[in-house]
């Protein structure tokens, strides 16, 4: 008898010193459940029209006095700026060469093969308990981690790429630069672990790359963290102090305000670029206008998509200082080998059209509100026998380059 009082009372014991654990575990779990639920409030505004893509997406027409933007304390009583005050001259023409080139004027979304959003609205993608959940914390979700910015005359540069970014791209530096424009190729590269990324962007950047980086980024990715999938999307970046706490992707902070009602940030590309197939490409234009200071976006020839308000940055209140171009991954393998997450089309540069990713039509705007051809550009990737970038110029590409790469192959283990 004696044994069993005993017995129970050892159970007692533990079932007392483990009911804390389950209590605080249960009080944690609810926490953060109305945590999510609060944020997809916040991020998900009442829409006019809902549009269910055939990938998946839900994309809401949101009135746009409504968007995300206006959640910024600074933007309560901000008038929407509906078009720039002046728009960048001397763009190039579009290249005009064989049947097998690039096709950009086909280039459209996903979700428009559903409908599309009224006049008066923009389109948001709606973000999903899911998504938020894939993230390390409600906090993260959106955003990237900070310092993932490569600077190529840096000394600090992770020249062994691992475990960290890595980027096949051109730059230049040293001026003043008023903004930036590309035509990008589109693909789908293959990401290797859902905690990467692959993507091929514009950077407008002002700063020091220390902890007061100004950063305004566009172009397409391939993110299943971010997104849930492997689509290849439209999207932009923007941060003033390095990705420590400010900015966001696309829509997923208050921050950029969108005037148009055709083109969903983080929506799905289509279609996309084939290995020796047909060719599709994006053309992306950043600029500043010079008379309200805003950085405004403008995504193929017609669609001015929004701007980013000045007052959000402090080296980027007057012009940028340095513009790049080109691809990043993240190499997140522990093991000492490569990831094999595609850079681009996942070939190299020197594979050429219809194979190798590329950038053409490459041009800066200068202090007179006009594009021009960009002058000493410089080349960067840290591990060339991963991924590689080769630039050139013709009469019908203008400025140019092909870059990218498979990631790990015999020469990069």
């Amino acid at each position: 008898m004696g044994v069993l009082k005993l017995l129970f009372l050892l159970l007692l014991m533990l079932i007392s010193l483990s009911a804390p654990t389950v209590a605080g575990k249960t009080t944690r779990h609810r926490h953060r459940r109305l945590k999510v639920h609060s944020h997809l409030k916040k991020l998900n505004k009442p829409p006019v029209k809902s549009i269910k893509s055939p990938d998946g997406d839900i994309i809401d027409c949101v009135h746009m006095a409504h968007q995300p933007a206006f959640d910024h304390p600074l933007l309560r009583n901000h008038t929407i700026q509906m078009s720039p005050n002046f728009h960048p001259e001397g763009i190039l023409r579009e290249s005009k060469v064989s049947s097998k080139a690039s096709k950009s004027k086909d280039i459209t979304q996903l979700w428009h093969l559903k409908g599309r959003c009224p006049k008066g609205t923009i389109p948001i993608r709606r973000t999903k308990k899911e998504d938020i959940l894939r993230a390390s914390s409600v906090k993260s979700y959106g955003k990237k981690k900070p310092h993932a910015t490569v600077k190529p005359t840096s000394i600090d540069i992770d020249l062994n790429g691992q475990n960290g970014h890595q980027h096949a791209i051109i730059y230049v530096e040293g001026g003043q630069y008023y903004g930036a424009k590309a035509t990008i190729n589109v693909w789908s590269p293959k990401i290797q672990q859902t905690n990467e990324f692959s993507l091929s962007q514009i950077w407008i950047l002002g700063g020091t790359f220390g902890e007061d980086l100004n950063s305004i980024e566009a172009g397409w990715q391939v993110s299943p963290d971010l997104y849930g999938d492997n689509n290849t999307r439209l999207f932009t970046y923007w941060t003033s102090d390095a990705y420590q706490a400010t900015g966001c992707y696309n829509l997923l902070c208050s921050g950029f305000v969108q005037i148009n009602n055709e083109i969903a940030m983080g929506a799905s590309i289509f279609p996309i670029s084939s290995y020796k197939g047909s060719q599709y490409d994006i053309s992306l234009l950043i600029w500043k206008d010079p008379k309200e200071g805003n950085w405004w976006m403008q995504f193929g020839n017609k669609y001015v998509l929004g701007y980013w308000p000045a007052f959000l940055f402090s080296y980027l209140t007057d012009s940028a200082s340095m513009i790049e171009w080109g691809g990043e991954v993240v190499n997140s393998e522990s093991d000492g080998q490569h990831t094999s997450t595609q850079m681009g089309s996942g070939h190299f540069p020197g594979e050429g059209f219809g194979k190798a990713g590329y950038f053409r039509n490459i041009q800066i705007v200068g202090e007179s509100n006009s594009l021009r051809a960009p002058e000493d550009i410089g080349t960067f990737t840290e591990q060339p026998s991963c991924y590689d970038v080769e630039n050139g110029k013709s009469d019908d590409w203008g400025n140019y380059f092909f870059y990218g790469g498979p990631g790990r192959n015999p020469n990069c283990p």
